[in-house]
């Protein structure tokens, strides 16, 4: 580990961080289980420092059935086994900070495990205990409660509705068998339970203040273990319609549809969501007096109205939350530029800017949906870039900064319970969660100790997307994305978190978008050809990706084409990066199909000491 550095904590640090998604399981697996682990996690911190992260998001590692890979929590406050202990935990939290480095968890407040002992107790007592008021529990329809008291279906596929068993859970002390039928068997119960993804993940009911203050006894305990935030699971889930009305009827949902709540207005996106989120904020901000240090709080809102997703950021809400506009938008700059537009005017409203994300490990990899083979890879390096130049916040999923393409799982190898719950007509989300390649010939790829099978296997053609193969080479996606990220720290221009630091250019030819980054200091116009040092064909360094480092320059203007043929356009300045090669001469950039450039306009200021 390298010497300890001070953490520049009460700098509101969230508001233009980037972060990245640790999905542990997947991440670096210590133990040789074939299953990533904290101490993996720990392991790797410098590569995180180095790669130019503000900190991480650990996905969840709490005790857990893994019905659905830890997103089914059974104990929110201690570590489950196959992951480490909390002494694991707390070197893993030690060392990122000595490094710089945030930590924030995976809150998991929409569900527990049906394995809980609170959902134990539920079971176990009868119909309107108080042991069931903490869970959404409602007695079916039709002819002796046969059928699911609502229309609702899971986010995995199938009824959102779980019968109650007939019998009790084993080892329950209260309750018991239901009465018998008079030809003795016994009576089916009337009572379902509702389950928004899979049955092994029962809804918490959060109109119960028991619900409520139990959670903020897990956002305390973690918060009293010093991590800087939390990433907050289905934040936009938590409460339902209080009559649980059945939802439109007319629109049947793939399992995993995003965007939900467009047709399922009963289930998503209810009003009384934010309160709970204004009690946690004041908790935070409790939290912040009393030390300085500044705490996050980020949603995972799947709301497709940008104005109704930017209410979950009023000032006394939450942090952040994730524009997912960038996951479901088409590979078309008009697309793109309508969807930025739309998420900065209305965070905008509230004094902030969006959070931004171009995957994460529910969705395909970037490289995949963009397009097959080489033109994927293309598009995913220009959106990258593109994304960056972008006021506020960003997060990156792990393996997107080594262009890694969505992985074939094989059917009997799938684990994801949307592949089970839907009959196997959706493939799930395996392959997104495929663990990284980090150094070798053959899988595990310095996942797992060498003759280790991985929880998912790695297909045998990764070793060239490893850190170790592209660590060495100045055209990887590696080397790209880590020079993104200094520039994107180094520049004045990307200083600012707020919309008004960004101004669209009108004259960019079809199939393009480009706007300016505007530095604090006052813009003093454009670069004259005077400074420019002459043409840079493929943009000199870096097999064309990469230019001397410009001198001095308050606007960094970005530019990205979507187009199938070469575009051109006016920059003046200098060529900081490009996805792709392109051809400069300091005024006339030339885009090659599905590239992205920053230029940097020359002023007659002190150089940038990049």
């Amino acid at each position: 580990m390298e010497p300890s550095v001070e953490i520049p904590f009460g700098d509101q640090w969230w508001r233009n961080a980037v972060l990245y998604e640790v999905y542990v399981r997947s991440f670096a697996d210590s133990d040789g289980d074939g299953v990533g682990d904290l101490a993996g996690v720990r392991s790797r911190l410098d590569y995180l420092r180095n790669l130019g992260v503000d900190g991480i998001w650990l996905t969840p590692f709490y005790p857990s059935p893994m019905a659905d890979h830890g997103y089914d929590v059974a104990d929110h406050r201690d570590v489950d086994p196959l992951f480490g202990d909390l002494a694991a935990f707390d070197a893993l939290l030690r060392d990122a900070h000595s490094l710089g480095l945030k930590v924030l968890l995976d809150l998991v407040p929409n569900h527990s495990s049906d394995r809980h002992p609170a959902f134990h107790a539920a079971l176990a007592s009868p119909p309107g205990s108080p042991e069931r008021q903490l869970y959404v529990f409602r007695d079916g329809s039709g002819p002796d409660g046969a059928l699911p008291p609502n229309n609702w279906v899971s986010v995995f596929g199938g009824p959102a509705w779980a019968r109650v068993p007939i019998e009790p859970p084993e080892g329950s002390e209260s309750g018991g068998p239901p009465s018998p039928q008079p030809g003795g068997q016994p009576r089916q119960p009337r009572q379902w339970y509702l389950h928004l993804f899979a049955a092994e993940q029962p809804d918490w009911n959060w109109s119960h203040p028991q619900v409520r203050e139990d959670h903020e006894r897990t956002l305390r305990f973690w918060l009293d273990r010093g991590v800087d935030g939390f990433r907050i699971d289905v934040a936009h889930g938590l409460v339902k319609d209080a009559e649980l009305r059945d939802n439109p009827a007319d629109t049947e949902l793939a399992p995993h549809t995003a965007f939900r709540d467009k047709h399922e207005p009963h289930v998503w996106d209810q009003d009384g969501v934010h309160e709970i989120y204004r009690s946690w904020r004041r908790l935070f901000d409790e939290y912040d007096r009393r030390d300085g240090r500044d705490r996050v709080l980020v949603g995972e809102t799947w709301v497709a109205d940008p104005d109704r997703l930017a209410c979950y950021v009023r000032p006394d809400e939450l942090h952040l939350t994730f524009a997912f506009s960038l996951l479901t938008t088409p590979w078309s700059a008009a697309a793109w530029q309508a969807a930025v537009r739309a998420d900065l005017a209305a965070t905008a409203r509230h004094g902030c800017a969006p959070t931004w994300v171009l995957a994460n490990h529910d969705v395909v990899r970037p490289a995949t949906r963009y397009g097959t083979g080489e033109a994927g890879m293309r598009r995913a390096r220009a959106a990258l870039l593109t994304m960056l130049a972008l006021p506020g916040a960003v997060f990156l999923y792990q393996g997107d900064e080594l262009g890694l393409p969505q992985a074939d799982v094989a059917p009997q190898w799938r684990q994801d319970p949307v592949w089970r719950s839907s009959g196997g007509t959706s493939p799930g989300r395996d392959g997104a969660r495929v663990p990284m390649p980090w150094a070798g010939q053959n899988p595990p790829f310095g996942f797992a100790p060498p003759g280790v099978t991985p929880w998912l296997p790695q297909p045998p053609g990764w070793a060239a997307f490893s850190v170790e193969a592209q660590t060495g080479d100045a055209t990887s996606a590696l080397v790209f994305t880590r020079e993104a990220l200094r520039l994107r720290r180094a520049l004045p221009a990307f200083a600012g978190s707020v919309p008004d630091t960004l101004r669209w250019r009108e004259d960019t030819p079809p199939g393009c978008l480009a706007f300016d980054r505007l530095s604090p200091s006052s813009w003093a116009g454009p670069a004259t050809e005077s400074d420019s040092e002459g043409e840079h064909h493929d943009g000199g360094m870096h097999d064309g990706r990469r230019a001397q480092p410009p001198i001095g320059g308050h606007t960094v203007t970005c530019v990205m084409s979507t187009a199938d043929v070469h575009v051109q356009l006016t920059v003046p300045g200098r060529l900081a990066l490009a996805s792709n090669p392109v051809t400069y001469n300091g005024t006339t950039i030339t885009l090659p199909p599905d590239t992205a450039a920053w230029v940097i306009a020359t002023h007659r200021s002190p150089p940038l000491n990049l």
